[in-house]
């Protein structure tokens, strides 16, 4: 869906980069179709070199001729390059937001455009192992929806819903998910060195067991309160780990911490009051 697609990255940040990465190691696009730009002239002279791409300055210049628009800014810069950019984007292209925060009504305002859609991917995408969660305006041709379905594939998983609400619970869920884990990661890291292990053999240990658990509910397909039950034998060291987990309210304190982000993300979307 990309042959003859001209393709223009606002912003060359780790996303934007890990998007012009899976869709290059997939030969999905030829890198002279992508365009990307950024305010770091070293940024722009690194993507440039390393992936072959044309690195702009000037981002009047780069939507010109573009079929679709990746905005991949952070929020705070949005109002700027909104009021930069607004009506020159040509009335054919899609503009494909991974702003976290932005919603489509305000895109559309800002940009004068109506062919929106906007996604959440998470951190993993930078190593093809994403999950994106995204939705469309009306106004999206069935050809640019699939346009960036295959963009976002490039990603990792995605999955499309009917509704702009799903993605402020995605944003707090697996957008702002991978933190969750690096730093559950980390205390199981740190509490394997208070055991007396070294921080390498912690490290790998922990890497190793995180990536294993994955594997195996993937393979098996079965419900983690299985496979928790499956290694937790009555009175046992498993048991007992958990009653103290679970004593320490392990559960109720992620629940508030996603809820907290689900909250954050309707007040940048200007959806609640903080």
């Amino acid at each position: 869906m990309l042959d003859d697609t001209r393709l223009t990255f606002i912003g060359g940040g780790n996303m934007g980069e890990a998007m012009v990465k899976g869709l290059l190691d997939q030969r999905l696009i030829d890198p002279a179709a992508i365009t990307i730009t950024d305010t770091n002239p070293e940024r722009l002279r690194l993507l440039a070199e390393r992936y072959g791409v044309r690195a702009l300055g000037n981002n009047l210049e780069a939507v010109a001729d573009a079929d679709v628009v990746v905005l991949a800014i952070k929020p705070q810069v949005l109002k700027k390059v909104a009021a930069e950019l607004q009506g020159h984007i040509p009335p054919h292209a899609l503009i494909l937001s991974i702003i976290a925060g932005a919603r489509i009504a305000a895109l559309q305002k800002g940009f004068d455009h109506l062919p929106v859609a906007r996604a959440m991917p998470n951190t993993p995408a930078q190593v093809g192992q994403g999950i994106t969660v995204w939705t469309t305006t009306s106004e999206v041709s069935d050809r640019q929806r699939a346009q960036a379905e295959t963009i976002l594939s490039a990603l990792g998983a995605q999955i499309w819903m009917d509704d702009e609400g799903y993605l402020d619970m995605a944003t707090a869920l697996s957008g702002t998910g991978p933190a969750y884990v690096f730093l559950f990661m980390e205390a199981l890291i740190d509490a394997g060195v208070h055991l007396g292990f070294s921080r390498e053999i912690a490290t790998k240990l922990v890497l190793q067991t995180v990536e294993g658990s994955v594997a195996l509910a993937r393979a098996t397909g079965r419900h983690p309160t299985e496979l928790r039950n499956a290694v937790t034998s009555p009175g046992g060291t498993t048991a007992e780990a958990l009653y103290q987990l679970e004593k320490g309210g392990i559960r109720t304190v992620l629940s508030k911490a996603i809820w907290a982000a689900y909250q954050k993300s309707r007040y940048l979307g200007g959806l609640s009051e903080q």
